[in-house]
C-alpha cells in the first residue's frame, strides 16, 4: 500500500483481515493523509489538518464493520450541527433531528421533511449503493433512484423547493461542498448525502481530533499483522519488492508517474488528463473565549459556512471555477471544541478554516477569511490570538493528493463526479494486474469513510480468489 490517508489505511485493513501480508509504505512521517491532527499555534491547542467533521464516515459500510472504538476512535456531537448566517442576523440551522431541523425553518419545514424523510427511512441501502461505482446493479434499486432524481438536479433547481432565505442558504451552503457552479447537473448529489447522512448520524467530530480515525485504522491494520512505515517516499513501482497486490492511495497522475510505462496507454491518458477542481486556503485561529457570532445559533454549532444567500454563494462558486478569487469567498468554519473540550486550552479555542479559492491561488487569502468572519462575527480580529496559514502550494506539499489544493481528489463535472478517475467498469483497476488505484479519485470520492479503498480492497480479493475477511460484514463485492 503506498499512501496512508483513510482510503489507503481502509483498503490495508480490509486486506490484513483477508489474511494477507500488508506492508503501508508513507512518505510522511506520520499517517493520516487528510485525517491528521496537531498543535499548530499554542501548546495543546489541538486543530485538525484538513477532514473535521464526519458525517458520511461515522456511517460507512466499511469502517462501521470494523469496531473501531476498541481502537480508541469515539464520536462526539455539537449541539448544532451547522448554521449558516446570513446578513440580517438570522440564519439556517441543520441538526441531527429532522424535527428540530424542520421546526426552526417554519414554513420550509415541511418541504424539508417531505423531501429527507423518505429518504433517512432507507439511509442504509442509500448509502450503501451510494458508496459504490456506477457501473453495477445496484442492491436497493428504488430508494437510490429516489435520491439519484434528486441529486442530479442543479443545486439551483433544488433549491427552488424552499421559500426562505434561510433554508436557501443553509441547502446552498452544503452543496458548495462539491466545489462545483451550482448550476449545473449533479451538483445536489454531495449536498443531498451530507444532509442525510447528518440527519442519520450528525456531523461528528473524532474525539482527540481526525488523527484517532488514523490511529484506529492503523491500530486495526497491526492487530491483524499488517505493518506501517513512515518517511518511506515511493518514486517508481520499481522500487518496491515483488507483491500480489499493490495499491496506490495516490492521485491519477502520481498514479501514472509511479507505474510509468507499465501503464496500457490509454489508462495514462485518462489519468494524466485527470481534472482538478478548486482548491483551499486554510486558516486555523487561536480564538479566545470563541467567535462572537451574531447568531446564537453558531455559537453552538461544530459548523459554520459563511457565504451569504444563495445568489451570492452561486456567484463565488462560478468564479473560483473560472480562476477569479471572490471579494468575500465562501469559507468554512469548524468549532470542533464544542463537541471535544479536549481540543482547547483554557479559555482559548481552536477555530478551523478554510476559503474556496482557484486552483493553484498564489495570494494569500488570510485577510478575505477575518473579514468574512467579521462579517458574522463583529469583534472577532480582537479575540485573536494567533494564526497557522496554509496555502493551496502548502496544503499540496503538506498532502500530495491535494493538487492545486484540491482537497476532494478531482474535479465534479458531472462526468468525473460519475466516472472518476476513467470511464470504465471497474474504475479501481489501473490495467496492470494487481495494481489497482484507491484514493479519493475514484468512487464514491472525498471523505473519511474510507470506501474507496475498501471497494478496490474488495476487487483485488476478488482477483485473488480470497475469502471475504471472516472478521466483517463488508457491503456488496460486485464490483468488477
Amino acid at each position: 500500500m503506498v499512501g496512508s490517508g483513510p482510503n489507503g489505511l481502509a483498503a490495508a485493513a480490509r486486506l490484513a483481515r483477508a489474511g494477507l501480508e500488508v506492508t503501508v509504505l508513507e512518505a510522511s512521517d506520520s499517517i493520516g493523509g487528510g485525517t491528521r491532527s496537531s498543535e499548530m499555534i499554542v501548546p495543546g491547542l489541538l486543530h485538525d489538518h484538513c477532514s473535521a467533521f464526519h458525517p458520511i464516515a461515522a456511517a460507512s459500510p466499511f469502517l462501521t464493520t470494523l469496531d473501531l472504538g476498541a481502537h480508541g476512535l469515539t464520536w462526539l456531537h455539537p449541539a448544532v450541527d451547522c448554521v449558516h448566517p446570513i446578513d440580517d442576523g438570522s440564519a439556517g440551522v441543520f441538526y441531527r433531528s429532522i424535527d428540530q431541523t424542520a421546526h426552526g425553518l417554519g414554513r420550509d419545514g415541511q418541504r424539508w421533511r417531505q423531501l429527507f424523510e423518505p429518504l433517512l427511512k432507507r439511509f442504509s441501502d442509500v448509502l450503501g449503493d451510494a458508496t459504490q461505482p456506477v457501473l453495477r446493479v445496484p442492491q436497493h434499486p428504488v430508494p437510490l433512484a429516489r435520491f439519484g432524481a434528486a441529486a442530479l438536479l442543479p443545486a439551483t433547481t433544488l433549491a427552488r423547493a424552499w421559500k426562505t432565505e434561510q433554508a436557501k442558504a443553509l441547502w446552498a451552503g452544503v452543496a458548495a461542498h462539491a466545489f462545483y457552479r451550482l448550476d449545473r447537473p449533479f451538483t445536489s448529489a454531495v449536498g443531498l448525502m451530507l444532509l442525510l447522512s447528518g440527519h442519520a448520524e450528525g456531523w461528528p467530530v473524532a474525539k482527540g481530533g481526525s488523527q484517532a480515525i488514523a490511529d484506529a485504522l492503523a491500530a486495526d491494520i497491526r492487530a491483524h499483522g499488517g505493518v506501517i512505515e513512515t518517511n518511506h517516499r515511493v518514486k517508481s513501482s520499481g522500487e518496491l519488492p515483488p507483491s500480489d497486490v499493490l495499491m496506490l492511495d495516490v492521485s491519477p497522475s502520481a498514479a501514472a508517474d509511479l507505474l510509468g510505462s507499465q501503464l496500457p496507454a490509454r489508462v495514462a491518458r485518462a489519468y494524466r488528463s485527470y481534472k482538478h477542481g478548486p482548491g483551499v486556503f486554510k486558516v486555523d485561529f487561536a480564538v479566545e473565549e470563541g467567535v462572537p457570532w451574531t447568531a446564537q445559533a453558531a455559537r453552538l454549532a461544530g459548523t459554520v459556512h459563511l457565504g451569504g444567500a444563495l445568489a451570492e454563494i452561486v456567484a463565488n462558486e462560478d468564479a473560483v471555477l473560472r480562476g477569479a478569487m471572490p471579494e468575500r469567498p465562501f469559507v468554512l468554519i469548524g468549532q470542533q471544541y464544542l463537541a471535544d473540550p479536549s481540543r482547547s486550552v483554557g479559555n482559548v479555542h481552536p477555530v478551523w478554516s478554510y476559503a474556496h479559492v482557484p486552483n493553484g491561488y498564489m495570494g494569500d487569502a488570510t485577510a478575505a477569511i477575518i473579514t468574512q468572519i467579521e462579517r458574522f462575527a463583529p469583534g472577532f480580529r480582537q479575540r485573536i490570538i494567533g494564526t497557522a496559514v496554509r496555502s493551496t502550494t502548502e496544503m499540496s506539499l503538506h498532502n500530495a493528493n491535494y493538487v492545486g489544493g484540491d482537497i476532494i481528489g478531482g474535479a465534479s463535472s458531472p462526468f468525473q463526479l460519475l466516472f472518476r478517475p476513467r470511464f470504465a467498469r471497474d474504475p479501481y483497476f489501473t490495467g496492470i494486474p494487481g495494481t489497482y488505484l484507491c484514493s479519493a479519485s475514484t468512487p464514491p470520492g472525498a471523505g473519511a469513510h474510507g470506501m474507496c479503498g475498501a471497494n478496490a480492497a474488495a476487487r483485488a480479493l476478488t482477483e485473488l480468489g480470497t475469502p471475504k475477511s471472516r472478521h466483517t460484514s463488508a457491503p456488496s463485492e460486485n464490483l468488477a
